[in-house]
């Protein structure tokens, strides 16, 4: 028998969409009550997991307004009662096309009003978890990141991927300013940080500092 205390805070991946999106399942472990963060699609699959985990829903997350992001999310809030927070308002033109973006994506996307806009150093609860939200724009100019300071653990959406940066060819995107959200806001966090990407296996800031070409230390220039 372990003798190894339970953690605050778990996670479950689930990827969703033709995209392979990776939704997230965080619950607080003392109270069962969780939250889903970006909840894009195939919404039976998720609330499977929901189910299998034993966690209760207490509300939605969401990192930024991409149709595999949150295509769904306002349906599967509609469904099931529950309030969704986030991104950041610079969003808000993404998430009003989102009906257009489905159709033109093949995908089945809808448009909602969150019933909170998240802005840099806000809090989110999820149970007894509380946790940091910071605003990293680049991707999206309203893209935000959630972090649980006492896991060293962020679920970091479209800005960061192991090996890898989001992309900036989108509306309103802007590759330096995603290289600054990166290196000024995420790398202070700490090398030992896990984080879970919106695409992707997950990695840690030290991992990418070491490796990531895009915004590894030699080439930002920080070696």
């Amino acid at each position: 028998m372990s003798d190894k205390p339970t953690p605050p805070m778990r996670a479950a991946i689930v990827p969703v969409t033709p995209l392979q999106q990776n939704c997230s399942l965080i619950w607080c472990t003392r109270t069962m009550k969780g939250a889903l963060i970006d909840p894009g699609g195939d919404l039976d699959r998720l609330k499977e997991a929901v189910e299998k985990a034993g966690v209760t829903l207490e509300k939605l997350l969401v990192t930024h307004g991409h149709l595999d992001h949150c295509g769904q999310t306002g349906v599967l809030a509609r469904e099931l009662g529950l309030p969704i927070e986030g991104p950041q308002e610079e969003d808000r033109f993404w998430i009003a096309q989102l009906d257009d973006d489905g159709a033109r994506w093949g995908m089945d996307a809808h448009t909602f009003e969150p019933d909170r806009w998240l802005e840099d150093g806000d809090k989110v609860t999820v149970g007894e978890l509380e946790l940091d939200v910071i605003h990293c724009p680049g991707h999206t100019p309203g893209h935000v990141v959630f972090y649980h300071a006492p896991s060293r653990f962020a679920i970091v959406g479209d800005v960061l991927f192991q090996g890898s940066i989001g992309r900036t060819d989108f509306p309103r995107g802007d590759h330096q300013q995603l290289i600054d959200s990166i290196t000024g806001k995420l790398w202070p966090l700490g090398d030992d940080v896990t984080f879970i990407p919106g695409h992707g296996p997950v990695s840690t800031f030290g991992q990418e500092r070491r490796t990531n070409p895009f915004v590894g230390d030699a080439v930002v220039g920080r070696a």
